[in-house]
């Protein structure tokens, strides 16, 4: 109703009224749709599939149609004062925005596709759009925002009730370009419409005014968080589902008894064994490489690389980045210096990885042996992850506050030491996160080690680049240590990114069951890391809250 305080006429007075019973059950029903919708879209549920007896695209058609009539009559109730609501004066500019663009679409399509107007169609949209725009700002909110959502509602229903879109209808805009089928245009539909009805229905909910555009955001975000959390475990449920039957594939495992240890025992001048209990296991798809002979071939070469180009990104960019971040917050006066750090950074984290390995490519790979190598992956990947560390260790030493470097200066420690002792642990925990989103970008980039790292992408041993060794030579210092082995690093390694890169593109004679294998692998390390990162920075805000 309007906004005097007329209440006289008023069927109910609260929130527990006919209004919110009504609102509140076309809200349900609208996200009931969506959902039925995104799950058709997803192939969990065909648009044949049955609900008590009804198909789902006949229970598109009806639900639509009746959660618009009553989004059009809560509105018109709204008006006449039947039901106490209070609604502002006009809606606000958002509902206007996206009523447009939906008269902007509608009427282009009808004009184009049904009057036959092929090259007046943008003037049919933009008179649409304004037509849908104005019927939305100058009538009162309540009339505003139901009538526009309302009608798409309706005229959405009536549309698949009416046999306008079917599940074996089909549309091509130009000929020769992509078709659109039904399957795909209704769960679509239904998901778009189901939103913007939710929306309103959560407006009329709250009686419109600056409370029902409040629980209409809260509705609008609430379900961007559930549809995004959704989407992770429909995505990782789907690739475990694809790849769990081929990774786990002739696992064997057993316990037996072996020869422990054993000695030479001379009064009877035998060798005394003792045996024990020994496990055994074998998991070929993560412990073989890729072999002519192999009954089931593995990916155990481009674990270890994955592994290992990992490791070394990240010891060659956390030092320099934090040093940087330091420098930068606790020594640099803030300046031009300062700022054009900061774009750079910036640049450097929004540029392509592409351009990394074309980098990498043509200075990084002539420089070392002229010829793609391990090392030369950890290198560019190494600069890909530095500016994010940077710019996230940045942030973490400028939200210490300052009230820690000043206690620490009235106690007379130094400049360094203060950094070191207060600073650095204080944040700690923000420069892990930037390490773990770090990470999680460099760990399945395809393109930099496809131009600096790869040559074989099915290798059948790994790179065996930890190779400690202790002996005594003849020549000064006269004794022989190493950890890792340099030749290694200066040879090419495959990674599980790029593997299943070539399984896709070029097969090279792997099933697509091996595909979906590797790519739960790599999506088992990628998170392996996450867990390593999460874990590290949880321990270091403990330590910091003792």
């Amino acid at each position: 109703m309007s906004l005097d305080t007329r209440t006289s006429g008023a069927l109910v007075d609260d929130d527990s009224s006919l209004l919110a019973y009504v609102a509140g059950g076309a809200t349900a029903l609208s996200l009931s749709l969506c959902v039925v919708g995104v799950l058709t879209l997803f192939g969990v549920v065909s648009l044949g599939t049955t609900i008590s007896g009804v198909d789902v695209f006949a229970v598109f058609g009806v639900g639509f149609a009746l959660v618009g009539l009553v989004l059009v009559g809560v509105g018109v109730a709204s008006r006449a004062g039947v039901v106490d609501t209070k609604p502002d004066v006009t809606a606000s500019a958002l509902p206007a925005v996206v009523f447009g663009l939906v008269g902007f679409v509608v009427a282009s399509l009808v004009s184009s596709q049904t009057l036959g107007f092929s090259t007046l169609w943008p003037v049919f949209g933009l008179l649409g759009a304004v037509a849908v725009a104005a019927a939305t700002v100058f009538p009162y909110e309540d009339l505003g925002v139901t009538i526009p959502a309302g009608g798409l509602a309706l005229f959405t229903g009536v549309t698949f009730l009416a046999g306008l879109i079917t599940p074996s209808w089909t549309w091509q805009p130009v000929a020769g370009s992509a078709t659109y089928t039904g399957t795909f245009v209704v769960p679509l539909l239904a998901v778009f419409v189901g939103l913007i009805a939710a929306w309103v229905g959560a407006e009329a909910y709250a009686g419109f005014g600056t409370r029902g555009r409040q629980m209409g955001a809260y509705l609008l975000i609430g379900a961007n968080a559930v549809g995004m959390l959704s989407l992770l475990v429909v995505l990782v449920a789907f690739v475990v589902s694809k790849g769990l039957a081929p990774m786990t594939r002739g696992i064997q495992f057993g316990l037996f008894w072996e020869p422990v240890t054993w000695f030479y025992f001379p009064p009877i001048e035998q060798y005394v064994v003792f045996e024990g209990p020994l496990v055994w296991f074998y998991w070929p798809f993560v412990m073989e490489g890729v072999a002519l002979m192999n009954d089931v071939n593995g990916i155990f070469p481009a674990i270890v690389g994955t592994v290992w180009v990992v490791a070394g990104a990240v010891t060659f960019a956390i030092p320099l980045g934090v040093g940087a971040a330091v420098f930068l917050t606790e020594y640099a006066e803030r300046g031009r210096f300062t700022q054009l750090v900061e774009i750079s950074t910036n640049g450097l984290w929004s540029t392509p990885s592409i351009v990394y390995g074309l980098f990498g490519l043509a200075f990084l790979v002539p420089r070392l042996g002229n010829t793609t190598s391990l090392l030369s992956g950890m290198l560019v990947l190494g600069f890909m992850m530095l500016p994010l560390v940077v710019i996230t260790s940045r942030e973490a030493l400028i939200s210490v506050p300052d009230e820690y470097r000043d206690a620490s200066a009235a106690l007379g420690v130094g400049k360094w030491e203060t950094i070191k002792s207060v600073v650095l642990p204080a944040a700690m925990p923000g420069v892990i996160t930037g390490v773990i989103l770090g990470v999680g970008r460099i760990a399945g980039e395809t393109a930099p080690i496809l131009l600096v790292m790869v040559s074989d992408p099915f290798p059948s041993r790994a790179t065996d680049v930890f190779a400690p060794e202790f002996s005594f030579v003849s020549n000064f210092p006269f004794v022989h240590a190493q950890l890792l082995d340099p030749n290694a690093l200066l040879q090419p390694t495959s990674a599980l990114p790029y593997q299943l890169y070539a399984i896709i593109t070029a097969g090279v004679g792997q099933r697509e069951a091996f595909a979906w294998g590797t790519a739960l692998v790599l999506l088992l390390v990628v998170l392996s890391f996450y867990a390593v990162g999460i874990g590290s920075r949880m321990y270091f805000r403990r330590k910091l809250d003792q």
